[in-house]
């Protein structure tokens, strides 16, 4: 994965996360009967995230964090489909578990990609600059939803969501497809050894 590649996907998928956010707050807010469930909803899903990140940790080194950001981006397709139609605050809880392994896959693979994608003399700047870019694609859509929500309905942010995770998936897949083929085709002509 090259660092574009990752800018570009991170870029869509924090974007995606970012449309989301406040609303599903008050979704999650709305369906509990109190705060302290609301706080026990988020609780499970830092919970779940800290606890797994261990086990996520060593698995990437067996699988690759292209496999795991294209996991978390589909993961979170399916999730952002579901969300919508929850209705009691189990469901909650169970969509805060998943949301919770899927966030530590991300934010492993994200971690482990960066630090293979910087140039060790310019490592600060790089990350720097991957962390204007995402935060500045973050700002934009919080700001942008703010204006179209009045022409949306909630539901629909989350079926936008679930397209842009799709987008960021797809993103990393293909290039990396693209790129074994271009591999496979010069090893045939020997141009590569």
């Amino acid at each position: 994965m090259t660092y574009k590649q990752l800018l570009h996907s991170q870029s869509l998928m924090i974007t995606a996360s970012s449309i989301v956010f406040p609303f599903y707050l008050l979704l999650l807010r709305n369906l509990g009967d109190s705060y302290s469930q609301f706080g026990l909803a988020y609780g499970i899903f830092a919970l779940t995230a800290a606890l797994s990140h261990p086990l996520i940790g060593a698995w990437s080194d067996r699988v690759g964090e292209k496999r795991l950001l294209i996991l978390y981006t589909f993961g979170m397709a399916v999730v952002m489909l579901v969300i919508p139609v929850l209705s009691t605050i189990t469901q909650v809880y169970i969509i805060q578990v998943i949301m919770g392994l899927l966030g530590a896959l991300q934010k492993t693979a994200e971690k482990i990609a960066l630090s293979r994608q910087t140039d060790r003399a310019h490592t600060g700047k790089q990350v720097g600059h991957y962390h204007l870019w995402t935060s500045i694609w973050a700002a934009l859509a919080v700001i942008a939803t703010g204006y179209i929500i009045d022409f949306l309905t909630i539901g629909s942010l989350f079926y936008i969501t679930s397209f842009m995770y799709v987008a960021a998936g797809v993103l990393i897949w293909q290039k990396q497809s693209s790129l074994n083929a271009t591999i496979r085709c010069k090893s045939i002509y020997g141009q590569v050894t």
